[in-house]
């Protein structure tokens, strides 16, 4: 048996009695959940059978309880929409509330209630309001606009107009003029006798102007041309009207209105011609611009239809917003004769002459504005803006009145080509180049090939250049001992760099590859000479030389015997070239090797980088993963130096230096070079001893 509670009455009027309860309910604690408990609480009905009843609720609460409070009202409203969105009542209660409102209060409350209607417009626009409610909303406005007078409601009638062009797209067809029509039934009515208008203006006194009859038929009978400007391309029509312009604008110039302002306002609105943007600004003094905006404030605009008595004409035309409304009348007419309006008849042309008179008259008409104050200048500009802006409105409508819509995003895929730079010509390019003392040949790659150095002399000098190697390094490389080709590069590298190849050799036996192992050594010992000669400097134990050592030194080198023609090498006693290497060789002391505690000094400094300079010392992958596996807390650099130093016949401190600089492990080199150093003195040292001792 179903549960007794779920059991209630399903009809109209239960439904509606209940949720009347509690809409009440929901209402005073403004929560939406409570109306949507009790809708869903009749499971049992549809949804179309239980919307009725709410929306029933909704509108009797309204008119029987809230029609004279306006606040009340408009929470009321709020609280619809909230209902609609969940989906408990129809979507368009909130503006049939509204509509009801509207249609039982008086003029004075309506514009109250309207703010709500204002205020919510981004909530009209929703998708689930706007295709249900927006000819709702469009009627209920309608009927707004019918029960208000243009005259004395315009501020009311201006903000309905406003909503609904917030409301509605600017596409939306109902709002367009489509087809270009003209409101042919606002027709000005006018017209007296002539002899009662001159009784009228009898006692009318300081008019500079003579306003008779014909002036006041001429003024009067333009605003039919205004009304529908299609009469301009009829040529009677168009001879009156330009007759009757004429006349208009000539008593507008023979009749000068006087500026009764400041004279600070005045000297600003003389100085605006200095202005010719819209958004110029303008450097207004603080009196000024107090002055200003308490003039905009007490202006009192009215903007309703101008009187047609002829006892008036002469007030008139002494306002400037008169003038001005007539002025810019003649400007839209004209701007309308002259642009292209897709259902204008393919009849209506102008002439060449109609079209200078209109450019003639433009030209006035502007002139005209700029001398009626106040502001002319400014207000002459604004007008222009306006026509201008319109222009554009007139496309749109050429085009099928196009709905406006937002740029899409451009993805990187769709993102246009980017702009080309406008390209130079060859002699602004010539003349560019030649200021910053540079070459320009044509083509980027020889460009920047000739101006990489100005000077190609010093660009082939370069280090950068030089792809030989040092003699001493090459014949110190691996090689064959019968190898012609080696032998033939080592003899052109030490012409090149060494003065010892302009050494004879005596002995026709004499093996090239034993003489440039000679070479070899005599440079080894040259260059070790000289790293000691420069620790002794840096360590100020050089001695100074005095005048009378230099004199004897040179006597010294006078009295020597010329070296006998069989040449040998300078400084040494005459003997044959392989004795001479042979006692190099036995005097020759081994190559500087490193202890194993200088070892360990450097194994930090070389750090990760000791299995790559392992691969250039010439082990294996194997090898070095052999002193890795074998090393305690070294890393394996200690193990594989000092094996290198114990099995490899070039090792030395000399190679390991060129080595680590070549690896760019420049810290570790520095190191070697400062052991090199300490060597070469204390073996400096060891030698001056022995000296010693042989002298004593």
């Amino acid at each position: 048996m179903p549960n007794a509670k779920m059991i209630k009455s399903t009809d109209f009027t239960g439904l509606h009695a209940a949720f009347l309860k509690s809409l009440k309910d929901a209402f005073e604690k403004n929560d939406v959940q409570i109306l949507r408990k009790s809708y869903d609480s009749y499971s049992n009905n549809s949804d179309h059978d239980k919307k009725s009843p709410m929306d029933q609720a909704f509108r009797e609460i309204l008119m029987f309880k809230l029609s004279s409070d306006v606040d009340m009202i408009g929470k009321l409203v709020k609280l619809s929409v909230e209902a609609v969105r969940a989906e408990i009542v129809s979507v368009t209660i909130p503006v049939v509330l509204l509509g009801d409102i509207f249609e039982t209060v008086t003029l004075d409350k309506c514009e109250k209630i309207f703010n709500y209607v204002e205020e919510m417009v981004e909530v009209w626009k929703e998708e689930i309001f706007f295709s249900s409610c927006k000819n709702n909303i469009l009627r209920m406005c309608n009927d707004l606009l019918r029960r208000l007078s243009r005259a004395q409601n315009t501020v009311f009638c201006g903000r309905i107009l406003l909503f609904l062009s917030k409301f509605f797209p600017f596409s939306e067809r109902s709002g367009l003029n489509i087809v270009s029509e003209f409101n042919l039934e606002n027709v000005t009515d006018y017209g007296v006798d002539g002899k009662d208008l001159d009784d009228t203006l009898e006692d009318i006194e300081d008019i500079p102007i003579k306003i008779d009859y014909n002036l006041y038929c001429k003024f009067w009978s333009l605003q039919d041309f205004f009304r529908n400007p299609n009469q301009c391309y009829s040529k009677a029509s168009w001879k009156m009207f330009q007759i009757h312009a004429t006349t208009v604008l000539e008593s507008f110039s023979s009749f000068k209105l006087e500026d009764l302002r400041s004279a600070s306002a005045q000297l600003e609105d003389n100085n605006d011609d200095m202005n010719d943007k819209m958004d110029v600004d303008i450097n207004y003094t603080m009196d000024l611009k107090n002055e200003i905006d308490q003039s905009v404030q007490k202006v009192d605009h009215f903007f309703a239809k101008f009187l047609t008595n002829p006892k008036l004409l002469a007030l008139q035309l002494s306002d400037g917003n008169f003038r001005r409304a007539v002025l810019v009348q003649f400007l839209i007419l004209f701007q309308y004769l002259q642009l292209t309006v897709k259902f204008k008849a393919e009849s209506n042309t102008l002439t060449q002459a109609q079209s200078d008179f209109i450019k003639e008259t433009e030209a006035k008409v502007y002139l005209l504005l700029e001398e009626t104050p106040p502001n002319g200048k400014r207000y002459s500009r604004t007008v222009k803006h306006m026509l201008q802006r319109e222009e554009m409105w007139n496309n749109w409508k050429n085009d099928g009145c196009k709905e406006f819509k937002k740029p899409e995003e451009i993805t990187s895929d769709d993102k246009p080509p980017p702009a080309k730079r406008e390209r130079k010509t060859l002699g602004e390019s010539l003349k560019e180049a030649n200021r910053q003392g540079k070459f320009f040949l044509g083509n980027e790659v020889l460009t920047r090939l000739w101006n990489y150095c100005p000077d190609n002399l010093q660009a082939c000098k370069s280090e950068e250049r030089n792809f030989l190697p040092q003699v001493e390094t090459y014949l110190e490389s691996s090689r064959d001992k019968n190898d012609t080709s080696f032998e033939w590069r080592a003899l052109r590298l030490l012409a090149r760099q060494s003065p010892h190849f302009f050494t004879f050799i005596n002995s026709p036996s004499y093996k090239t590859s034993d003489y440039l192992d000679a070479v070899r050594k005599r440079l080894t010992k040259e260059r070790l000479d000289a790293a000691k000669q420069a620790a002794a400097i840096s360590n100020g134990t050089s001695t100074v030389v005095s005048s009378g050592e230099i004199q004897e030194t040179l006597q010294e080198q006078e009295t020597e015997p010329e070296g006998n023609d069989e040449g040998v090498l300078e400084g040494e006693e005459e003997t044959t070239d392989l004795d001479k290497a042979e006692e190099d060789n036995n005097t020759h002391s081994k190559p500087l090797t490193a202890t194993r505690e200088q070892i360990e000094e450097l194994a930090p400094l070389i750090g990760d980088d000791w299995k790559k300079l392992g691969k250039k010392l010439g082990y294996a992958a194997d090898e070095l993963l052999y002193f890795e596996e074998s090393a305690e807390r070294d890393g394996g650099c200690v193990s594989m130096l000092v094996n290198w130093f114990a099995d490899d016949d070039d090792a030395s401190l000399d190679n390991l230096a060129y080595t680590m600089e070549g690896l760019e492990i420049n810290t570790a080199a520095k190191a070697v070079k400062a052991i090199i150093e300490r060597s070469a003195k204390y073996a400096q040292r060891d030698v001056d001893e022995e000296e010693k001792v042989e002298t004593l």
